[in-house]
Parts: C-alpha cells; sequence; structure tokens
C-alpha cells in the first residue's frame, strides 16, 4: 500500500482531489516501478488538482508532473533496482499516473538518470520549472542572444520559471531586469540575480504593435499582453522564448516585429523533449546553476499540503517553487 493524492470525476459526486492509499496492484503499466522520494507542484499539477484547467484527460488521476526516487523493480534495458532516478513531463500527471506518490509506475524511456551531483531534493527544486528555464536560455544561446547585446527580460519573475530564469541568466553574465507583480520580493529577485524590477502592469495591457527596442531577450512564463509587449520591444534580431501561459493562451500582437525588425518567437515545449535534449539541459543545470540559491527560491511540504496549496499557487501567493516530500 502507498499514499498518493488521488483526483476522480463522476456524476454523482463531480470533480475531486483527495489524499489516498492505494494498492500496487492499481498502478499503471509501466515496465520501470519507483519509489519516490520527491515531487513538486507546479501551475500545471494546481490545475489538475483544483480543476481549474483541463489538464487531466482520464480518471482516476494521480497528478505530479515531476518525480525523483529510486528504481524498485526494472524490465527496462536502460535501469535497474537501485537506480537514481529524474522525471519530468510525457504526460504524467495528465495521461498517466504521477509523481504525487510514493510509488510509481512508468515507462522507462521516460526516465533520465539522477544528474550527478543532485540530491532528489535538488533535483525537484529544479523541477520542471528549471528545467524549463534552462530550455529558455539555451534557446537565446542557440538564436546568437549573449550578455553584450543588451538586456534580458525576465517575466513572471517570482514564479518557478522565472526565478530560476534570472538566477541562470544572471550566472551567465547577462543584465536581467525581472517584471513582477509582487515589488515586495525585490529584495528575493535581487538576490537571484535581476539588476533592475519593473512592475508587470507595464507589460501587461494591450500595448502598440512596436515599441521602443530594449530587449536582446526574453523569456516569458505569461503569454497574452505580456508575451505580445515584450515581443514588441524586442531589439532586432533578438529572441523571445515562450515557455507558459500564466496569463492567457492568447497572443494579441501583430506581425511587426518579426518583419520589421526580424525577432525570433521560440516555443519551448518541456513536455515531449527528446531524451538528449533532456539530458543535456540537465548536465547545463549541474555547471550554470548555483545550488546555494536553492534554499531561497524552495518551500517544502509533505502530500497532504499540496492539496490546500494548489489553490494558493493558482492565487499567485506562492513564491519560487514547492517540494513535495511525499514520504510525510
Amino acid at each position: 500500500m502507498f499514499k498518493a493524492i488521488l483526483i476522480e470525476k463522476d456524476d454523482a459526486a463531480g470533480y475531486r482531489a483527495q489524499s489516498a492509499t492505494l494498492d500496487e496492484a492499481q498502478l499503471p503499466e509501466g515496465d520501470v516501478t519507483v519509489r519516490v522520494d520527491c515531487s513538486t507542484l507546479n501551475y500545471k499539477d494546481a490545475l489538475a488538482i483544483t480543476g481549474k484547467g483541463p489538464v487531466v484527460r482520464k480518471f482516476p488521476m494521480v497528478p505530479g508532473i515531476d518525480l525523483a526516487g529510486t528504481v524498485e523493480a526494472s524490465a527496462s534495458p536502460d535501469f535497474k533496482a537501485g537506480d537514481a532516478v529524474l522525471l519530468n513531463g510525457w504526460g504524467v500527471g495528465e495521461n498517466h499516473w504521477g509523481g504525487l506518490a510514493q510509488k510509481a509506475r512508468l515507462d522507462g524511456r521516460w526516465l533520465i538518470p539522477l544528474p550527478r551531483g543532485f540530491t532528489a531534493r535538488q533535483a525537484m527544486a529544479i523541477g520542471t520549472a528549471g528545467y524549463t528555464a534552462m530550455l529558455s536560455v539555451l534557446a537565446l544561446e542557440r538564436h546568437g542572444v549573449t550578455p553584450e547585446q543588451g538586456e534580458t527580460l525576465v517575466t513572471g519573475a517570482n514564479g518557478g520559471v522565472g526565478s530560476f530564469a534570472v538566477a541562470l541568466l544572471a550566472r551567465l553574465g547577462y543584465r536581467v531586469v525581472a517584471s513582477t507583480g509582487r515589488p515586495e520580493q525585490a529584495d528575493y529577485l535581487k538576490k537571484l540575480g535581476a539588476a533592475e524590477i519593473i512592475d508587470r502592469a507595464t507589460l501587461s495591457e494591450p500595448g502598440r504593435p512596436l515599441a521602443r527596442e530594449r530587449w536582446a531577450g526574453v523569456i516569458d512564463s505569461l503569454g497574452s499582453h505580456t508575451l505580445a509587449n515584450a515581443c514588441a520591444a524586442t531589439r532586432y534580431g533578438g529572441t523571445v522564448a515562450a515557455c507558459g501561459l500564466a496569463q492567457g493562451m492568447d497572443f494579441p500582437a501583430t506581425v511587426a516585429p518579426f518583419i520589421l525588425r526580424g525577432v525570433t518567437l521560440a516555443g519551448i515545449d518541456s513536455v515531449m523533449r527528446p531524451r538528449a535534449e533532456r539530458i543535456a539541459a540537465w548536465e547545463r543545470l549541474a555547471r550554470d546553476l548555483d545550488l546555494a540559491l536553492l534554499d531561497d527560491i524552495t518551500a517544502e511540504i509533505g502530500l497532504d499540503e499540496a492539496i490546500p496549496m494548489a489553490g494558493e499557487l493558482l492565487a499567485g501567493k506562492v513564491r519560487g517553487r514547492v517540494v513535495v516530500d511525499v514520504n510525510r
């Protein structure tokens, strides 16, 4: 038997998430069984738990798009019992039972070895948020954005992706401008490396098709008007990495920045990324992330606390990352 967060939906009781004790025989199909040490609470997990977004595709479902743990049993040629492993995405927590549980059964092709130098807790403090931020940084680099070209903008800077984007870019020598709706968190963002803090209200309302050129690069986790305004103010030849939709899925923009300034809009998918790219991103995280910052970025909760915390996360009351110790 093991503990898990279980989401169910039926005509009688509707949509609900609750703590449950499950039998290992209930686990879905897969060739690797993992004893989970830690998971996380991401924006997508919060949508799944609260039912405020169409995240869950089948019921019942154990949410949790991230997990780190130890292989208990394996029929995969890539892993054996005792291996420390890590998972981000692949539809886990949406189509397949995920990491907010003490056990998981998974397709071995979705797993990567826990990167050297990381504990399970550190890997989950980074999680999909840090991994997505690193993919975004790699996209800026791939399109030639360098610190010498000018300022980089990070939107949603107090969130998980934003916090890591600020920390990574600053460590790599970029001058980072952090956009946030929580100005009281300015000291936190400056500790991560932000050189300047701006109010998100300057970006979140309808703007002009083209604005004064400012950003050499942008990492945006909000979408909607924020993304449109970021593109409008990106310098000639700059790149905008779009990796989230916390403000909205819409993109109320024009083609002007792309045609008149040669701006690149790079879409960042973290869910279905090929294994080799995942490993490369985690290797860069091991090299470029200051692990001493993780305590400032991360809060830790027990499994039963994930349900009430989900509502707070969606309300914008949670700073940085939330690690879930599934065994407490």
